[in-house]
C-alpha cells in the first residue's frame, strides 16, 4: 500500500533516533510494552516507519519544560515518520489522529511540532476538494486583474437584521466584493440567522439585479451539524453564494460534510490558530494545516496578513499564502484570506512580497472608518491595489488617489504606532509629522 509521510521537527532529551522510533510505534502498532498480538507480520503491515532523521543541534533549556525528564542538552532534529495507507483509509478524523494524536502527549518530547504532509496522488484524488477556490470565487464576484476585496459587519456582534443590511446596501454600491459575518456572530439574540439572511439579500439580490454583480455574503453557519445543514440550505433558497465556517470549532468532519454539498463557497475561518501555532515547538504548522482543510473542502482559508496587528511574522504570512496557491495534485487551489488590521497601507508590501492578486484582501476598520464612510473605505483600497500592482510607490498612490490619501491620514498614524517599528515610508513621515517614535 502507498504511504502517508509526515514532518517533524523535535527537540527531545534522548537520541532523536530512538525518540523517532517510540513516537512512530505509539502513534500505530506499538505501545510501552511488548503484547502477543503484535506480530511480525502485523508490523510490517500497519506499523509506522521512520524514514529519516536529519540532525538539527541541541540547547541547553527545552522548548516545553517536563517534569519527567530533565538533561543538560536537549536534541533537536526534523524527522519523517510514514504510514501505510490501511491504517486510517480515507477517514479525516482518524488521519488527524494518527499524524496529530497522543504524540503530542510524550514524554520523551520538549517539542513537537507537524511541519508537512506527503500525500500520495491516488489518496488526494479520492477527495473533492475545493469545489470553488480561486477560480470559483472569481467567477462567482466577476473579479479580474486585481484581488477581491472585502470586509466584515463591524460591531462584530449586536446589530439587528435590518441595520446590517443597511451597511451592506453601503458597502455593495461602493463597489465591494466580498463582505462576512464576523466569526462572533451567528444567531445572537436580536439577530436571527434567517431573518439576516433574508435582510441581507434582499439587498444583494436587488443590487445584482441592477447592476450584474452578485457582492458573496459569508454567512456564518457555524452551529451542530444538523442545524448547519438547516441553514445553508436558507442561504441556497436565498440565493446566497458562501458560508463561512469557523474549522477549527466544528472540526474535519463537520466542515467536509458542509463542503459535500457543493452548492455554496466555503470561507474557512481559522479563529483559534494561535492555539495550534504560535509556539515554534508545538502543534501544526500552516503548511500542514492547509493540506488538511483542502482535503475537506474548503475554498477560501485565512492567512492574517502583512504588518498585522497579531503576533504572526510577515514571512509566516507569506509562506502561509503560497501554501495555499501552490496545487495540490489537480486539485482547485485556495483562495487565501488577507486579514487583521488591514488597509491600503499594507497593500504594496503584500503585493512587493508575493507578486500575486490571487487574494481576498479583507478589512474591517480599514473599510468602515474611512473618513468618507464604508464608501470611501472600499474605493481607497481598491485604488492602493491598483497602485502597488501598478508598481507606484506609497508617496505617488497619494499624490494620485485622493481616497487612499485620506486612508493614509486616517490610519497611518494607528498603524506605525502598533508595528512598535520606526517610520520606514517617507510619504508617512511626511503626512504625519507629529507621529509620535515608539
Amino acid at each position: 500500500m502507498e504511504r502517508i509521510i509526515a514532518k517533524y521537527y523535535i527537540e527531545t532529551p534522548f537520541d532523536p533516533e530512538k525518540a523517532a522510533l517510540i513516537l512512530a510505534g505509539e502513534q500505530s502498532s506499538g505501545t510501552f510494552v511488548s503484547v502477543p498480538g503484535e506480530t511480525e507480520d502485523l508490523k510490517r503491515r500497519f506499523a509506522a516507519r521512520v524514514e529519516s532523521v536529519h540532525l538539527l543541534g541541541s540547547v541547553s533549556q527545552p522548548a516545553i519544560p517536563s517534569p519527567k525528564f530533565t538533561s543538560e542538552r536537549y536534541q533537536r532534529a526534523y524527522i519523517e515518520i510514514s504510514w501505510s495507507i490501511e491504517n486510517f483509509g480515507y477517514n479525516l478524523p482518524v488521519l488527524i489522529s494518527t499524524l496529530q494524536g497522543n504524540l503530542y502527549e510524550l514524554s520523551q518530547f520538549t517539542g513537537l511540532k507537524l511541519l508537512d504532509i506527503q500525500f500520495p496522488t491516488a489518496y488526494v484524488a479520492h477527495f473533492e476538494g475545493p469545489r470553488f477556490g480561486v477560480a470559483g470565487s472569481r467567477a462567482s464576484t466577476k473579479v479580474d486583474g486585481r484581488p477581491l476585496i472585502g470586509t466584515i459587519i463591524k460591531p462584530s456582534i449586536g446589530m439587528s437584521p435590518s441595520d446590517s443590511a443597511k451597511l451592506v446596501k453601503t458597502l455593495v454600491e461602493a463597489g465591494i466584493d466580498f463582505i462576512k459575518d464576523d466569526e462572533l456572530q451567528s444567531a445572537a439574540a436580536n439577530s436571527k440567522l434567517e431573518d439576516r439572511v433574508d435582510a441581507i439579500m434582499r439587498v444583494i439580490n436587488t443590487h445584482a439585479d441592477k447592476t450584474g454583480k452578485k457582492v458573496m455574503y459569508a454567512f456564518n453557519i457555524s452551529d451542530e451539524l444538523d442545524s448547519m445543514l438547516s441553514r445553508y440550505d436558507y442561504i441556497v433558497r436565498a440565493g446566497g453564494t458562501c458560508a463561512m465556517l469557523s474549522i477549527n470549532s466544528i472540526g474535519l468532519a463537520g466542515v467536509k460534510k458542509i463542503c459535500d454539498q457543493g452548492a455554496l463557497v466555503i470561507h474557512g475561518h481559522r479563529n483559534g490558530w494561535g492555539m495550534l501555532n504560535r509556539h515554534p515547538l508545538l502543534g501544526i504548522e500552516f503548511t500542514a494545516y492547509q493540506k488538511l482543510w483542502r482535503l475537506a473542502g474548503v475554498d477560501q482559508l485565512h492567512v492574517n496578513g502583512i504588518q498585522n496587528k497579531f503576533w504572526e511574522s510577515d514571512d509566516s504570512v507569506v509562506q502561509s499564502i503560497e501554501a495555499c496557491l501552490t496545487p495540490l495534485f489537480s486539485r482547485e487551489t485556495l483562495l487565501p484570506v488577507v486579514s487583521s488590521g488591514q488597509w491600503g497601507g499594507q497593500a504594496f508590501e503584500t503585493y512587493r512580497r508575493t507578486k500575486t492578486i490571487d487574494l481576498l484582501y479583507m478589512a474591517g476598520g480599514g473599510i468602515m472608518a474611512h473618513p468618507k464612510g464604508p464608501g470611501g473605505g472600499v474605493v481607497a483600497l481598491q485604488q492602493a491595489w491598483e497602485g502597488a500592482v501598478k508598481g507606484l510607490s506609497m508617496e505617488e498612490a497619494v499624490r494620485l488617489y485622493p481616497e487612499f490619501a485620506q486612508s493614509v491620514q486616517k490610519f497611518g498614524q494607528q498603524w506605525t504606532w502598533m508595528q512598535c517599528r520606526p517610520l520606514s515610508s517617507p510619504i508617512m513621515v511626511m503626512i504625519l509629522p507629529d507621529l509620535p517614535t515608539p
